[in-house]
């Protein structure tokens, strides 16, 4: 995404900012009851990018023919 992983886009994401001009605050964690929902969320992204992993590499090698 954008060049960088998919943890990286997620935790960026879910920084706390403050909008510079209104001073208006966004945490992301207060969107959820849930006190685990970052820290399950973390989990998933790190299970599919095993998965992601483990399937690319037993994918078969590319047979490119030049025309």
């Amino acid at each position: 995404m954008n060049g960088k992983s998919a943890l990286d886009w997620v935790m960026e994401r879910y920084a706390v900012t403050v909008h510079k001009e209104s001073g208006i605050r966004n945490d992301p964690n207060d969107w959820s009851d849930d006190p685990r929902y970052i820290f399950d969320l973390v989990k998933r992204i790190v299970r599919v990018s095993l998965e992601t992993v483990r399937i690319v590499a037993s994918l078969p090698p590319v047979n490119e023919q030049s025309d």
